[in-house]
């Protein structure tokens, strides 16, 4: 499978980066939120510091991957000094094409007997 030329540059992203790629990929949060959910996601193998992943949301933004939400949680389910993240679409078809590069470095190991195909049921 080919990558979008447009992102084949900014690969291969960090880990911590396509974890925040990954957390936006459904649904918006906040810094806090990404940090549990990738946290949550990974079992606590993956925990992102505070100044990790601001500087991620920076980098991030900067880049056009993620943008600032413009929508709100209801006034009592929200603090007003939280900012919500999404994910734009040029973010999505970057974190896709991080995915399958991963996926194909997956493939190598296994071709090379590093790693075997998980059985079906």
């Amino acid at each position: 499978m080919s990558r979008p030329r447009e992102t084949e540059e900014q690969l291969p992203l960090t880990p911590a980066m396509f974890h925040v790629l990954l957390a936006l990929a459904e649904e918006e949060m906040h810094g806090y939120a990404i940090l549990k959910e990738v946290e949550r996601r990974t079992e606590g193998k993956v925990r992102l510091s505070a100044g990790t992943l601001y500087g991620i949301i920076k980098r991030l933004n900067m880049e056009g991957w993620i943008v600032e939400s413009s929508k709100r949680p209801a006034a009592g389910l929200d603090d007003e000094r939280r900012r919500y993240y999404r994910l734009t679409e040029v973010g999505r078809r970057v974190a896709v094409s991080e995915a399958r590069r991963l996926e194909e470095l997956l493939e190598m190991a296994r071709s090379k007997k590093l790693f075997s195909k998980p059985k079906l049921a």
